[in-house]
């Protein structure tokens, strides 16, 4: 924690972030390839360019910032399941590391205002509004800053693959093929929302729909970082940055 006489600190990263690729244009053109493509032809697009699980776990080469959009439609084609697991994981784990890094650079942000408070110094206009959006954002008391320090932070990428695979079916769900629905959350009845087909006659929840995966991990994320069912999460979380 700060004190009052303490720096702002760099936010020790709890994951690796996504790295900086320098064949830019190459995988520029390996999104436009893979847009709309066949899983067998994602598959073997990102085998082409380099892109395997072994050699990110071994520290070999970095998870490249490879965004797609929505997932292919023929996922339960594959009938190799080595491949489809590896070819999910592949695809959902850039945008996971993406919105940690959203969320790590919103929290530096929050520890230098946060710094400012302690210090007495005057804050600016725009940072006061963006503290107010924050605290909306994350369901806390506008003002209640150690509330706010508490839930923006950054989620585990092994949980959110793991929750993403039991939600989803590894890519193979009518939500996330309909609705880019990676994590299954809950919505409200109108536009953007999905009606479960087997949803019980005393039920009333619909399948929040999202215009691309990236929106799904960031709902995903801020679900976590607020929902009091998450509480105990966000407390085990908090005790790692001490």
């Amino acid at each position: 924690h700060l004190t009052a006489t303490a720096r702002p600190m760099e936010v020790p990263a709890l994951v690796e972030p996504v790295h900086r690729d320098q064949r830019a244009l190459g995988l520029q053109a390996l999104v436009e390839k893979m847009s709309e493509a066949k899983a067998r032809t994602v598959y073997q697009s990102m085998r082409d360019f380099g892109y395997q699980l072994e050699s990110v776990l071994s520290g070999e080469s970095a998870v490249p910032r490879l965004f797609l959009v929505s997932l292919p439609d023929d996922m339960a084609d594959l009938s190799e399941v080595k491949v489809k697991k590896a070819l999910f994981i592949k695809m959902v784990l850039p945008l996971i590391l993406q919105v940690n890094e959203e969320v790590l650079r919103d929290r530096r942000r929050f520890l230098t205002i946060r710094h400012a408070v302690q210090m007495g110094q005057k804050i600016k206009a725009e940072d006061r509004l963006w503290l107010q959006v924050q605290s909306e954002r994350y369901e806390v008391k506008h003002g209640d800053l150690d509330g706010l320090l508490i839930r923006m932070d950054v989620i585990p990428p092994s949980l959110a693959l793991a929750q993403a695979v039991e939600e989803s079916g590894w890519g193979t769900s009518r939500f996330v093929r309909e609705g880019n629905a990676l994590f299954g959350q809950y919505g409200i009845s109108g536009k953007g929302t999905l009606m479960p087909s087997e949803r019980g006659p005393d039920k009333r929840h619909f399948i929040q729909a999202y215009s691309s995966l990236i929106d799904s991990v960031r709902s995903y994320a801020v679900n976590l970082n607020s929902h009091r069912a998450y509480r105990k999460f966000r407390q085990l979380r908090a005790g790692l940055r001490l």
